[in-house]
């Protein structure tokens, strides 16, 4: 506005506000707010001027758009980790609108469950300093992205990012991935062409700082792997982006967490309830139960859970909606996936008893994290997570169910059961809002309206979201007013009715879509679902965007669908109420879990013709053990996908005219046909079929005559065990994209025409029985993936595989290999090559130096001697893997590019590794030769050395932040006080260690484990202000922990199998205590002191014969004393948290404290307690869990609990057995 108008607003102002004041004061004040309002408007004004002529002093991300309802600043973005997956770096006005946002989307997209992007609007918060926020963003990022175009460098917001990106990139575990977006690298690092005459006329608005930094950044990153868009697939851009989605899905591999919304709301009240009832330090596995109702929230919960835990354990997995995937696929399914994530050489299991005998005999030495996402029978569990003793102590197994008696009656003792009820009313409109105006504050005459409708929803989160969401972007108040009449007018099926708006507002098509995801294409991938709607027309990508966009529908990190079990049900149920046969969608013909009105009555196992006649509209066909019979002329017109499992050879016998022109996906999984079966004939037909599944097919022992699937793009024929011979017509499949073959064990060769499939992007041969790989593998040009992994007969590649020129990945690990041919070196764009446990006679062909895109080359349990000079030109590679190789007898000097080595050989010495200023984890494990490690880099971030028995420990400073020692009988004192960045420390199994020196300035230090470490007596540890967790296991001789007194954030403290330790040390209070087999503990006097601890666990502490009074400790929650001296227990009383009490061979208590004021307790167990003959208070109780046995002084009649095992009057499962 003009100053006029600016006068005119402000003496509108102070007459307002003149009420019974002087109209001289008046006129004097707004003189002066207005001379101050021109003084900032002209300031403001010059400075737009000045940034202007800066070209770009602004950052690379786009600043927060008003809403269309009001300009309000947006929330924070919560993604339920503590860092990003991908910071995207770029010049806005380049490619923001264009290529930056489509890759963007991608990114979002392709990992939707899992993946974090940092970028723009989405991850900026308004009112914070936005260059500390973006620097912070790069930081706490594992991937960057500069995306680096003609003016990128005239922007001195994007230097500051790429200085931080290439600092961090030196001294974090943090990768940049450069694309050079119509720039030439050789322009960047020499600063030539257009863009060089950018960065050179905007220098002079820079700092001199900015100008010399940005200079080295953009030298370095112009040496880094990447992309040029020049030179990229005809510079598609599309196919650019695709490339760059999947390196970075091969880059976080499975370091993926559970994704959360970003719109969390009253998630820590929880988070920290659930915390404080897990003992991180028990000697068990555990499990987390949460139950409750539908769309309350468990799920959420748990995945937040669950990427908390995330980084303490390396084996994890989650399995999401096991309820649904169990009846659809069946319970081994599962236990595949879990084998896949955990037991990743195991081969896969056919039955439940093989899944369930696996784990129990595999997982005993893993402490994993696993999450079972709505379970919903007790065997579901049992084939899961059955027994506590199937996994390693520290174990954490996360449960969400609706049926709490699945918790109760598990085998595997759930301890921490949690009942998660609707949100409150605040919380409620909290998360409305986030949803309706993707802010945390409403407009006000939209605040009255928001309540009222909040308020018909009953704290469900699901109901909140997907309403919010309907109602974004809806400006009018008559909206919000019928939708508001909507939910008050029917009452009944509170959540139905809430999802029904949301659905009613679809276009037709986006309802079809909906409806065939809940139906049936949930766990399905997207592809196959993708080709179907795209040949009915049905535009499913704009339509997937909508269903996204209303929060109806999600797509998994690994390109499946996936939907929430209330949305899920809804959708069936919409289905079921009475469509008209000629928009009938699906046909179940073998009901599934749900209570779905069967369309065809009965369940014969023969289906005429006649049975389908009022079903002509379907696109989908399900068949399990059926036959079918009769003229299916008309029927299956307009069917698209057709799953049909378990046929006999004859069970098509008596079908005459089965059309199937309009088929594109068939699935004829798990079947005893042959190559000579009549139905063949019929399928000929589907001309249009872009999926072929034949998997499991035992008798098939020759594929059948392929020539007539000319827009074929997948054919699966895993575990087709009798399969010897691929038809000959497959070279006439010319659209095939990806073929798989694992498991096929009777396949010795692969026909010659596959040469003649040129759409071909992955072969998978894993586990295959071939004996060689056909020479017109060099006409594959678009091949990009090569797996033939455990291929046992696999005795040579083929010269040809060096004419692949666009291979990116070559796994042919635990194969019969003896050695590579010299032509592998022509694979310019290899980035992974995987020789795992190969026969190789010989060395590596110096060939391999060639292999400018390798970023990781495994060689693990390989006889190789040595690795060829040319190694060091790989100047792309990260990560080199020499595990095993027991006949290496040395190395050359490495590539500068190194992040990892990991060796263990008999090699005598290590070459130079302070050249190599990337390098950040150096592992050492049975070098049984090697006598020192020469220098390290100044950045070096983790160190593992294991079983090095001559090796001298060498100098430790720098930045390094993870330390491992084990097995290393040579050091007798170690020097960490270099080490002031150091945050884990573990030592064990260092016999002749007597002192560790220096800890007085690990200021960072969190961890501590020391174990097995015989001849230290005292660990000193001040200052350690950090320190979280502190465990020491098996130290005979240790006698004195001291010097905690600072370390104020630590949460568990571990003393185990120390038997020369007499008293507790002192330290301010850890929420967690273990004391397990310290046979001479005897003073616990700093007990008292740990007011707030929440788990206390005593076991084997034979002289312990007193604890301290327990009355003050108000948030105890878990007590456990097992096989120890104590005679008495006192203070129990009136504990108001206590939920968990467990006393078991405590051989002299004779009595325990009155409990009947400990109201939240609701496990005890008593067990061979044999002088104990009171027990007071447990008719006041409400116990969930009762056990007491062994207790033979104890008489329980007088004590007011029955000896009945199960009292009728009470939930109570346990035992009680007076012995």
């Amino acid at each position: 506005m003009d100053q006029g108008q600016c006068q005119t607003k402000a003496n509108e102002g102070m007459h307002s506000l003149a009420w019974g004041r002087s109209f001289a004061v008046l006129v004097a004040i707004g003189t002066i707010l207005l001379s101050m309002l021109a003084f900032y408007l002209l300031k403001k004004k010059k400075i737009a001027e000045k940034e202007s002529t800066e070209g770009a002093s602004s950052p690379s991300f786009i600043s927060p758009i008003p809403t269309e309802i009001g300009n309000i600043s947006p929330i924070p973005t919560e993604i339920g980790i503590d860092q990003y997956d991908v910071f995207l770096s770029f010049r806005g006005s380049d490619t923001r609108q264009e290529f930056t946002d489509h890759l963007y989307e991608n990114l979002s997209d392709e990992r939707a469950v899992r993946m974090g992007v940092f970028r723009d609007e989405d991850s900026l918060t308004i009112g914070e300093n936005f260059g500390s926020q973006i620097l912070d963003a790069i930081t706490r990022s594992k991937i960057s992205i500069p995306i680096i175009s003609e003016n990128y460098a005239s922007s001195k917001w994007c230097l500051r990012e790429l200085i931080c990106m290439m600092d961090c990139k030196k001294s974090m575990a943090h990768i940049v991935l450069p694309i050079f977006y119509k720039v030439a690298p050789s322009d960047v690092r020499r600063l030539k062409g257009n863009f060089g005459r950018a960065f050179h006329s905007a220098k002079k608005h820079f700092d001199e700082k900015d100008v010399k930094e940005g200079q080295r950044a953009l030298e370095a990153v112009s040496y880094l792997s990447g992309w040029e868009s020049n030179k990229f697939a005809n510079r598609y851009e599309g196919k650019l982006v695709k490339e760059v989605v999947k390196v970075v899905r091969s880059k976080l591999g499975n370091d993926f967490r559970c994704s959360v919304t970003k719109y969390l709301v009253g998630i820590d009240h929880h988070v920290n309830k659930i915390k404080n009832r897990v003992d991180m330090l028990a000697p068990d596995a555990q499990i987390i139960g949460i139950y409750g109702m539908g769309g309350i929230g468990k799920t959420t919960l748990a995945k937040v859970i669950y990427n908390k835990l995330f980084n303490d354990f390396k084996h994890r997995s989650y399995l999401l909606d096991i309820r649904e995937r169990a009846h659809r696929d069946g319970i081994p399914s599962l236990q595949n996936e879990l084998i896949k994530d955990i037991l990743p050489n195991e081969r896969e299991v056919s039955t439940v008893d093989r899944g369930i005998s696996l784990f129990r005999s595999r997982f005993k030495g893993k402490k994993v994290l696993i999450f079972l996402d709505d379970i919903d029978h007790k065997k579901q569990l049992d084939a899961l997570a059955g027994e506590q003793n199937w996994f390693m102590t520290g174990s954490i197994i996360i449960v969400t169910t609706r049926n709490k008696a699945v918790l109760d009656q598990s085998e595997f003792k759930v301890d921490c059961q949690y009942e998660l009820d609707g949100m409150d009313e605040k919380d409620s409109l909290l998360l409305f809002k986030r949803h309706a105006f993707r802010v945390d504050h409403s407009p006000k005459n939209f605040e009255d309206i928001s309540r009222e409708i909040i308020s018909t929803m009953g704290g469900l989160p699901l109901a909140l979201e997907i309403v919010g969401s309907y109602l974004f972007r809806e400006t009018e108040q008559d909206v919000w007013k019928d939708v508001l009449k909507q939910l008050k007018e029917r009452p009944d099926g509170e959540v139905q009715r809430i999802l029904k708006i949301s659905y009613d507002a679809l276009e037709d098509g986006h309802k079809q879509i909906f409806l065939d995801i809940a139906c049936f294409v949930i766990g399905e991938d997207i592809k196959f679902a993708m080709y179907m709607w795209e040949d009915c027309g049905f535009y499913p990508s704009k339509g997937l965007k909508e269903l996204k966009l209303r929060c109806l529908i999600k797509v998994r990190g690994d390109g499946y669908f996936s939907m929430h079990d209330q949305l899920r049900d809804f959708g069936r149920s919409i289905f079921c109420q009475g469509q008209p046969p000629e928009r009938c969608l699906k046909l179940w013909v073998d009901q599934i879990s749900f209570n779905a009105r069967p369309l065809i009555q009965g369940c014969p196992s023969t289906y005429t013709s006649e049975q389908f006649k009022n079903l002509p509209s379907s696109r989908f066909l399900q068949l399990c053990w059926k036959a079918l019979s009769g003229d299916f002329n008309k029927p299956f017109s307009e069917l698209r996908w057709l799953r049909w499992f378990y046929i006999e050879p004859n069970m098509s016998s008596s079908v005459i005219n089965l059309h199937l022109y309009n088929l594109v996906v068939l699935e004829l999984s798990r079947n005893k046909l042959t190559e000579d079966w009549e139905g063949w004939n019929s399928i000929m037909a589907a001309k249009r079929l872009k999926v072929l599944n034949l998997s499991y097919s035992q008798d098939l022992r020759c594929t059948p005559d392929l020539s007539t699937f000319t827009e074929l793009k997948v054919l699966i024929l895993k575990e087709c065990c009798k399969l010897e011979q691929i038809h000959p017509s497959i070279r006439k499949v010319k659209s095939l994209v990806s073929m798989d073959l694992r498991f096929c064990g009777s396949l010795k060769e692969l026909p010659e025409e596959v040469g003649e499939l040129q759409e071909l992007k992955e072969l998978n041969l894993d586990y295959a029985g071939i004996t060689k790989i056909p020479m017109s593998i060099r006409s594959l040009r678009k091949l990009e993936k090569v797996s033939a992994w455990s291929c046992c007969s696999l005795v040579e590649i083929p010269i040809s595989i060096g004419d692949v020129q666009n291979l990116q990945y070559l796994n042919i690990g635990k194969s019969a290999i003896e050695e590579l041919p010299n032509t592998i070196g022509r694979l310019k764009n290899l980035q992974e090559l995987n020789l795992t446990s190969c026969d190789l006679k010989g060395n590596i062909p110096r060939e391999i130096g060639d292999l400018s895109s390798l970023e990781t080359l495994l060689v693990t349990g390989t006889p190789i001697s040595h690795l060829p000079k040319s190694i060091r030109n790989l100047s792309s590679l990260q990560r080199l893997d020499l595990e095993d190789c027991k006949e290496l007898q040395s190395l050359p000097e490495l590539p500068s590019g190194l992040t990892c080595l990991q060796v263990s050989s008999p090699i005598p010495r290590l070459p130079q590794l302070s050249c190599l200023i990337y390098l950040e984890e150096l592992c050492l494990s049975g070098c049984n030769q090697l006598e020192y490690i020469p220098e390290l880099p100044s950045r070096f971030l983790k160190l593992c050395i294991d079983s090095c028995p001559k090796l001298i420990l060498p100098k430790l400073d720098g930045f390094m932040g993870e330390l491992s020692i084990k097995h290393i009988h040579s050091i007798k004192i170690m020097d960490l006080s270099q080490l002031n960045r150091l945050k884990r420390l573990e030592i064990g199994y260092c016999e002749n260690l007597v002192k560790i020196q220096g800890q007085g300035k690990l200021e960072f230090l969190e961890t501590i484990y020391v174990y097995s470490c015989k001849s230290i007596e005292r660990l000193i540890l001040p200052k350690l202000q950090c320190l979280k967790r502190l465990s020491a296991h098996s130290c005979n001789k240790l006698v004195e922990i001291r010097g905690l007194d600072e370390a104020e954030l630590l949460e568990a403290l571990d003393i185990s199998y120390c038997e020369s330790i007499e008293r507790l040390p002192d330290l301010p209070c850890p929420k967690e205590l273990n004391i397990n087999g310290c046979c001479n503990l005897r003073g616990v006097e700093s007990l008292e002191r740990f007011l707030y601890c929440r788990s206390i666990y005593i076991k084997g502490c034979q002289s312990l014969g007193k604890l301290p009074n327990l009355s003050k400790f108000e948030h105890l929650e878990k007590f456990i004393l097992i096989n120890s001296g104590v005679t008495e227990i006192l203070g129990f009383e009136e504990s108001r948290s206590l939920n968990q009490i467990e006393i078991v061979g405590c051989t002299a208590i004779e009595t325990l404290p009155d409990l009947s004021g400990c109201k939240k307790l609701e496990s005890l167990v008593v067990r061979d307690c044999k002088k104990l003959i009171q027990l007071r208070g447990l008719e006041m109780l409400n116990l969930r869990y009762l056990e007491i046995s062994g207790c033979g002084s104890l008489e329980m009649q007088h004590h007011g609990i029955p000896c009945d095992p199960d009292p009728p009057d009470r939930d109570v499962y346990g035992r009680i057995i007076l012995r």
